[in-house]
C-alpha cells in the first residue's frame, strides 16, 4: 500500500507539471490539419497537363509538410504568415522566381526519364480571412517524347501528401493518394487508366489509418478519453463500436452532400466532446450504457470532421461505398492502435512499479486498479485542458 501511495504522489506531481507545461504551451496549440494537395492530370499522346490545388505559401516558405500536421509546428511559420498576408500579384511574382527550384521537385517520368514541367498558369485568391488557409491553383504542363510509354507523376516528400486524379475517364478513372514522395501508377497516353472497387477499398484503408495516426490529433485524444473510462475490455469495445457506427453514418451523409454543416460549427463541438469525456472520466462515471449512447452522439460529430477527407479526394459515385468502407476500416485500425499502445504503456508502468502483470491474488489487482485510476485521472485532466483550449480557439480565434 505504501508503494501505491508513493506512486499516487508521483502522479500528482506529474499532473501539476503537465498542467504547467500545458498553460505555457496552450497559446501555440492547434489541431488543424494540413490538407493534401489535389492534382487533376490530363495525359494525351503528345502532352501532359496538370492542375494542382495547394497551399502555395507553404511551398514558397519551403515548409516540410511531410513532418508536421499544421503550420504552427514549422520553424518557418513566420515566413508562411508573411506570405499568407501577401497580395495575389506579389505572390505570383514570388512563384515565378521560385519556379525553377520547385520544378526540380516535381516528377514527370516517361520510361524512367524525367521531364521538367513548365508553369503555364496560376490562380491565387485574394487574402481574405487570414486565419484560414488560402488554396491556390497552379497549372503545369510538359511535352512528351515520341512513343507510347506511359507517364508517372508525383513530387518530393517535402511537399507532403498529394492526391492524383486522372480527368476524362468517368466514374472509374484512376485516383491515388500519394505520400513520402511516391509516384502514381503508369498512366497510358492512349486510354484512361481505370481501377476496380476492390483496389479503391484497399487503397483507402491506410488513408483512414493515417487520418487517426498521426494526423488526427483531436481524434486521438478522444479515443484516449474512451480508454481512460475503464480498464475493462467490454466497455471500451462498446464505446469504440458505437463511435465507429456513428461516424460512419455522418461521414457517408456529409460526403454525399446530404448533410452539410460548416467546419466553424463542427470543429468547436469536436473539441468540446474531448473536454466532456475527460471531465466524465475524472468524475468516475460508471454507467456504461449512458456513456456508450453519449459516445454515439459525439461520433456523429467526428464523422462530420472526417467527411472533408473523402470530399477532397473527389471519389466517384461508383466507388464511393468501397472508399467509405476502406476508410472506416483504416480509422478503426487507427483507433485500436491508439488503445493498444495506451494499454501497453499502462502494463509497462505496472511492471516498472513492481506489480505482477498477471496477479495471483487480489492485492496486486487492487494496486493495478489504483495505478490505472491515477493515470486515467491525470490523462483525462490533460485531455480536458487541451480540448478546452481548442474549443476557445476555434470559437473566438
Amino acid at each position: 500500500m505504501r508503494l501505491s501511495v508513493m506512486f499516487l504522489k508521483m502522479v500528482a506531481r506529474l499532473a501539476a507539471l503537465s498542467i504547467l507545461l500545458f498553460v505555457m504551451a496552450a497559446p501555440q496549440a492547434r489541431a488543424h490539419e494540413i490538407d493534401p494537395a489535389i492534382s487533376d492530370i490530363s495525359v494525351t499522346p503528345e502532352r501532359v497537363t496538370i492542375d494542382i490545388r495547394l497551399s502555395l505559401e507553404s511551398i514558397l516558405a519551403e515548409m516540410d509538410l511531410a513532418s508536421i500536421t499544421e503550420t504552427t509546428l514549422s520553424p518557418v511559420e513566420e515566413i508562411y504568415d508573411e506570405l499568407r498576408a501577401t497580395s495575389p500579384e506579389t505572390l505570383r511574382a514570388e512563384l515565378d522566381e521560385f519556379w525553377p527550384r520547385m520544378a526540380q521537385r516535381i516528377f514527370i517520368e516517361v520510361d524512367g526519364e524525367r521531364i521538367t514541367p513548365e508553369l503555364i498558369g496560376a490562380s491565387i485568391p485574394e487574402i481574405g480571412d487570414f486565419e484560414l488557409a488560402r488554396t491556390s491553383t497552379i497549372t503545369i504542363a510538359a511535352d512528351l517524347p515520341e512513343g507510347d510509354a506511359p507517364v508517372r507523376f508525383g513530387w518530393v516528400a517535402l511537399y507532403g501528401d498529394l492526391v492524383v486524379r486522372q480527368v476524362g475517364g468517368g466514374e472509374d478513372a484512376y485516383t491515388a493518394f500519394l505520400s513520402d514522395g511516391d509516384l502514381s501508377e503508369p498512366l497510358s497516353r492512349i486510354e484512361i487508366r481505370t481501377e476496380s472497387a476492390g483496389a479503391v477499398f484497399l487503397r483507402y484503408i491506410p488513408v483512414g489509418f493515417e487520418h487517426i495516426v498521426p494526423l488526427g490529433i483531436d481524434h486521438i485524444l478522444f479515443v484516449l478519453g474512451l480508454f481512460f473510462f475503464s480498464l475493462h475490455l467490454r466497455p471500451i469495445l462498446f464505446q469504440v463500436t458505437s463511435f465507429t457506427l456513428a461516424h460512419t453514418i455522418t461521414l457517408a451523409l456529409a460526403s454525399l452532400g446530404i448533410v452539410t454543416i460548416p467546419g466553424s460549427v463542427v470543429e468547436p463541438l469536436i473539441a468540446a466532446s474531448i473536454v466532456y469525456v475527460g471531465v466524465e472520466n475524472i468524475r468516475g462515471h460508471t454507467n456504461v450504457k449512458a456513456r456508450t449512447a453519449l459516445v454515439f452522439v459525439f461520433g456523429l460529430l467526428h464523422g462530420l470532421g472526417f467527411a472533408s477527407v473523402l470530399g477532397d479526394f473527389g471519389i466517384t459515385a461508383s466507388h464511393f461505398a468501397a472508399a467509405l468502407v476502406g476508410f472506416n476500416i483504416g480509422v478503426e485500425f487507427g483507433q485500436l492502435a491508439v488503445i493498444f499502445v495506451a494499454l501497453a504503456l499502462i502494463l509497462i508502468a505496472v511492471r516498472l512499479a513492481g506489480f505482477a502483470p498477471l496477479p495471483e491474488d487480489e492485492q496486486p489487482v487492487r494496486q493495478t486498479q489504483v495505478m490505472y485510476r491515477a493515470v486515467s485521472v491525470v490523462g483525462s485532466v490533460i485531455i480536458s485542458l487541451i480540448g478546452a483550449w481548442w474549443t476557445i480557439e476555434r470559437v473566438f480565434f
